[in-house]
C-alpha cells in the first residue's frame, strides 16, 4: 500500500500539471482543480494497482532474497509451489481492494468530477444519464439522445421555459451540427405554447442559438470506462433493447472484469522474477525494473481494448489476452527457475 501511495501522489500532482491551463476559465479556480483531481484520485489508484503491486512484490520479496531469508526457506524444505501460495495470498487482498475501488469507490467519484469541472468551467449544468446527455442553458432545457463523432448530435429535445418556469416553446430536431461557432439544427418540428392557444410548426432547418458547446459534451458525457461493472451491463441491456450497437461498452465491461485480476498476475510474476534475480539487486534496480514491467502493461492493456474493436475480436478475448500472456510469461519463468 506504501508503494501505491507513492505512486498516486506522483501521478496526481501531473494530473493537478495538467488541470493548471484550465484554470481561470469560468469560477474554475486553484481549489477547484485540487477537488477535481482529488475526486478523480480514487480512478487512478484502480489504474496504478497492478503497476504497485508489481513494484510492492519486488520490493518486498527482493528484500527477503537479500537477507536470505528465502533461501533459508527452501532449504528447509518448502517448495517453490507453497511459496506461490504463500505470496498469492497478498495477490488476493490486492485484488479485493481492486473490485471494491473499481466498483464502488471510483465511477461515482469520476462521475460526479466530470460534473463538477463542467459545471465551473462553462457555468452550465449538464447530466448524462441512460435517457442521453442533459443539460440546462438559462431557461431552457436541452435533451441528446445519441452524440456523434465530428460536433455532431441526434435527437434533440429543446424545452423553453419562461420566467415563470413555464413552459412556451417544445422543439424536437433530427440532428444538428456545429459549424462557424454555432449549432444548426435539421429536421425541426416545434411546437409553441402561449395562454391562449398551442402552435405547431415545422422548420427544415434553423440556426440554433445555444452556449452549450461540444467540449462540453465531451468533459460531460462519461467515458465507459469509468462506469463500473454493474452500470455496463444494465447499459448494454438497454442499448440491446432498443437496437443499437453495444461493442464499446461490452469491451469496457470485459475490461473492468480483469483488470483487478492483473493485479495479481503481477504479483505472480514477481516471484520467479525474484527468485532469478541476483542478491546484490539494489532497490533502484527492482523499483525500476517494476515501474517500467507495469507502466508496459497498462500501455499494452488498454491499446488491446482499442484493436480489439477495431478488428472486431471477442471482447473477453481482447481484455483478458494482456493478463493471460503475463500469467504464461510468470509460469515459464517459474518453471525455469531452480
Amino acid at each position: 500500500m506504501t508503494v501505491l501511495l507513492a505512486l498516486l501522489a506522483i501521478f496526481t500532482f501531473f494530473a493537478f500539471i495538467d488541470e493548471l491551463e484550465e484554470i481561470g476559465r469560468g469560477t474554475y479556480g486553484i481549489l477547484q482543480a485540487l477537488l477535481y483531481v482529488a475526486m478523480n484520485a480514487p480512478g487512478l489508484a484502480y489504474e496504478l494497482f497492478p503497476m504497485a503491486a508489481l513494484i510492492g512484490s519486488l520490493l518486498g520479496l527482493g528484500t527477503m532474497v537479500g537477507n536470505g531469508e528465502i533461501t533459508v526457506i527452501r532449504c528447509a524444505g518448502v517448495s517453490k509451489l507453497r511459496v506461490v501460495f504463500a505470496v498469492m495470498r497478498a495477490g488476493a487482498l490486492f485484488v479485493a481492494i481492486a473490485v471494491l475501488i473499481g466498483e464502488f469507490v471510483a465511477p461515482p467519484a469520476q462521475a460526479y468530477a466530470g460534473q463538477f469541472r463542467s459545471a465551473a468551467i462553462n457555468d452550465r449544468t449538464a447530466l448524462k444519464t441512460r435517457n442521453g446527455f442533459w443539460a440546462r442553458d438559462s431557461n431552457s432545457y436541452i435533451n441528446i439522445r445519441e452524440i456523434l463523432p465530428g460536433n455532431q448530435i441526434k435527437d434533440i429535445y429543446i424545452y423553453e421555459f419562461d420566467d415563470n418556469s413555464e413552459l412556451r416553446t417544445s422543439t424536437h430536431a433530427n440532428q444538428a451540427r456545429y459549424t462557424n461557432g454555432k449549432w444548426v439544427l435539421e429536421g425541426i418540428a416545434q411546437t409553441i405554447i402561449s395562454t391562449d392557444s398551442i402552435q405547431k410548426r415545422e422548420i427544415e432547418q434553423a440556426a440554433w442559438d445555444s452556449l452549450l458547446q461540444p467540449d462540453l459534451i465531451a468533459m460531460v458525457a462519461i467515458e465507459p470506462d469509468t462506469l463500473s461493472a454493474w452500470t455496463l451491463v444494465k447499459y448494454i441491456r438497454f442499448l440491446k433493447s432498443n437496437g443499437q450497437t453495444a461493442e464499446r461498452y461490452e469491451q469496457a465491461l470485459w475490461i473492468k472484469v480483469t483488470y483487478p485480476l492483473a493485479s495479481a498476475v503481477m504479483v505472480f510474476l514477481s516471484i520467479p522474477m525474484v527468485l532469478r534475480a541476483n542478491r546484490s539487486s539494489s532497490v533502484g534496480q527492482r523499483v525500476l525494473i517494476g515501474g517500467l514491467i507495469g507502466l508496459g502493461f497498462h500501455l499494452v492493456n488498454q491499446a488491446a481494448g482499442h484493436l480489439g474493436l477495431v478488428f472486431d475480436i471477442a471482447p473477453v478475448i481482447s481484455a483478458s489476452l494482456p493478463a493471460l500472456s503475463m500469467s504464461v510469461i510468470g509460469t515459464v519463468m517459474l518453471i525455469r527457475t531452480a
